[in-house]
C-alpha cells in the first residue's frame, strides 16, 4: 500500500505545469524579471480577489511584516503584541525596527490569540497588535478590532496562512489597517520560490510600502529614506497569477477534506480546533490536539502505517533562544506551551484523494485500541 504524504506539491505542479511554463516563457520573452508588468498584474488580480484597493507585492511574507512596521513608524521604545503560537517571522517584524514583541497566550479552544490576554498586556508603549489567523482559521476580529479602536493602536493581520478565509463574509487580510500575506510554496496560494504581499485600504501606507520595497526610491536614483530591496520577481508574479485562479477551488477541497476528518475521526484522545461563528476557514493546516501525552505516540503510529504528519509548532516562539534572552520563560504562556506538546497536523492538501483521507481517518481511529 502506498504511503500518504503530509504534503505533496508535485501533484499540483503536474496539473498546472504547461500553464505555468507558458507564463514563465512570457516573462522571459519580455525580459520582465524584477517587478514589472507580471508583478503588477498579480497585484491587481489579488486586490480584486480580496476586495481592497491596494496590494503591494514583495519578496516574502517576512518582508511584508517588516515593511508594515516601518510604514507605521513603529520603532525603539514601542511594543507590539503578538501570539507566540505562530511562525517566528511574526516576532521578527517588530524586532527588525527596534521594537519589543510582547507575547499573548491563546484561547484553548480556538488556538488563536486570546483577546483577554492582549488587553492585559497593553501598556502606554503598545503601538500595535499583530493577530495571526493560525492554520487558516480566523482569530476573533471583532474583539481585536474593538480593543485596537478603544486603545488607539493599530491592528495588523498576519494572513500568511489564511488566503481566502472569511470572517462574517469578508476575506481575511482586509480588516486591519494594513495586513501581510506570505506566498511560501506550501501556502494555500504558494509561489515557486518566495513571495509575499501587503494589502490595505490606506493609499498613503500603500505608497510608502511600495517605495520602501524599492530602495525607498520614488524615482530612479532618488532615495528618500532608508529603503530595502524587497521586490517580487516577475517569475513569481506570473506563477501566482496562474495559481490565483484556482485558489477558491483548492480551498473548497480543503474544506471538504476537513469535513471528512471532523465527521470521521471518533478517537476520544483527539480534539479539533474550534472555529469562530460566522467564519469559514481554509485549513492551511489540519491540526488535532492529542491528549494524555499521546501526541508523539500517535505520530509514530501513523508513520508506521505510511502516513505523514507535522508538528506546528514544537517550540513556541517565546521559548526560542532570542526571546528567552529577553526574559521570556517556560510557564509564561501556559496554553501555548500545552499546545506545543499536544498538536499534530494530519495530511492536508487539495489533491488528497477520498481514499487517502479515509485511510488517515481509519488509522487515527485505530490508535490506542
Amino acid at each position: 500500500m502506498s504511503s500518504i504524504p503530509f504534503l505533496d506539491l508535485s501533484r499540483q505542479t503536474a496539473r498546472l505545469r504547461s500553464e505555468i511554463l507558458s507564463a514563465l516563457e512570457r516573462v522571459i520573452d519580455d525580459n520582465a524579471f524584477s517587478s514589472g508588468p507580471y508583478v503588477e498584474g498579480f497585484e491587481k488580480a489579488f486586490a480584486e480577489y480580496l476586495g481592497v484597493p491596494h496590494v503591494v507585492a514583495v519578496n516574502s511574507g517576512t518582508s511584508a511584516l517588516h515593511l508594515i512596521m516601518r510604514a507605521l513608524d513603529i520603532g525603539p521604545g514601542d511594543e507590539v503584541i503578538i501570539p507566540s503560537w505562530t511562525f517566528i517571522a511574526t516576532a521578527w517584524a517588530p524586532m527588525y525596527v527596534g521594537a519589543r514583541p510582547v507575547f499573548a497566550d491563546v484561547d484553548p479552544r480556538t488556538w488563536q490569540i486570546a483577546p483577554e490576554d492582549v488587553e492585559r498586556k497593553i501598556t502606554r508603549r503598545t503601538k500595535a497588535i499583530i493577530g495571526v489567523h493560525i492554520y487558516g482559521q480566523t482569530f476573533d476580529l471583532d474583539r481585536l478590532e474593538q480593543i485596537a479602536r478603544d486603545r488607539g493602536i493599530y491592528l495588523v493581520e498576519d494572513a500568511a496562512q489564511s488566503h481566502g478565509a472569511l470572517y462574517r463574509g469578508r476575506k481575511t487580510g482586509t480588516f486591519g489597517v494594513v495586513n501581510a500575506f506570505s506566498f511560501y510554496p506550501t501556502k494555500n496560494l504558494g509561489s515557486m520560490g518566495e513571495g509575499g504581499a501587503v494589502a490595505t485600504f490606506d493609499e498613503e501606507l500603500a505608497y510608502r510600502i511600495r517605495i520602501l520595497r524599492n530602495h525607498a526610491s520614488p524615482r530612479r536614483y532618488e532615495h528618500v529614506e532608508l529603503g530595502y530591496n524587497m521586490r517580487m520577481t516577475g517569475f513569481q508574479g506570473a506563477v501566482l497569477s496562474v495559481k490565483l485562479k484556482y485558489l477558491d477551488e483548492w480551498n473548497a477541497r480543503r474544506r471538504e477534506i476537513a469535513r471528512m476528518y471532523r465527521e470521521g475521526i471518533r478517537n476520544p484522545l483527539v480534539e479539533f480546533q474550534k472555529e469562530y461563528p460566522d467564519s469559514a476557514g481554509v485549513y492551511h493546516i489540519f491540526a488535532v490536539r492529542v491528549r494524555d501525552g499521546m501526541r508523539d505516540r500517535l505520530k509514530d503510529y501513523l508513520a508506521e502505517r505510511g502516513i505523514g504528519t507535522g508538528i506546528y509548532y514544537p517550540i513556541p516562539v517565546h521559548l526560542q533562544k532570542p526571546f528567552r534572552e529577553m526574559g521570556w520563560k517556560a510557564g509564561d504562556l501556559p496554553e501555548t506551551e500545552r499546545l506545543s506538546k499536544e498538536i499534530l497536523a494530519l495530511p492536508m492538501f487539495p489533491e488528497l484523494t477520498d481514499e487517502e483521507v479515509n485511510r488517515v481517518i481509519d488509522a487515527v481511529n485505530g490508535f490506542g485500541r
